[in-house]
């Protein structure tokens, strides 16, 4: 059994799950903060057999694509938007997964 860890963007999360139901792989959904462009982030848990995990990579990888956009350029140390600031395309989407084994799993 592995338990697979996805941080997905927030704007991705609702069709991921969607994904997810449609195949019967159970997650859990859970709100979460970061990222370089300051925007809400999901991250799932999902607790699959060893023989699933590809499947599993495959609808995140469908779901939740790299794609282009258009971000602010912030002052290094401050945080702060400087004035007449032209926004850069930056690589946003796609995910960040991770897979590990699981001792054990209990269902109650």
């Amino acid at each position: 059994m592995k338990l697979v860890f996805a941080i997905v963007r927030d704007s991705d999360a609702s069709a991921l799950l969607d994904a997810f139901a449609e195949r019967h792989i159970g997650a859990t959904r859970l709100a979460s903060t970061g990222g370089f462009l300051r925007e809400g982030n999901t991250t799932f848990l999902i607790g699959v057999e060893d023989e699933r995990v590809q499947e599993v990579i495959s609808v995140i990888t469908e779901c939740c694509p790299r794609r282009l956009e258009a971000a602010p350029q912030f002052t290094p140390g401050t945080g702060q938007m400087p004035s007449g600031g032209v926004p850069v395309e930056v690589q946003a989407g796609g995910a960040i997964v991770f897979v590990t084994g699981v001792e054990s799993f209990i269902r109650i």
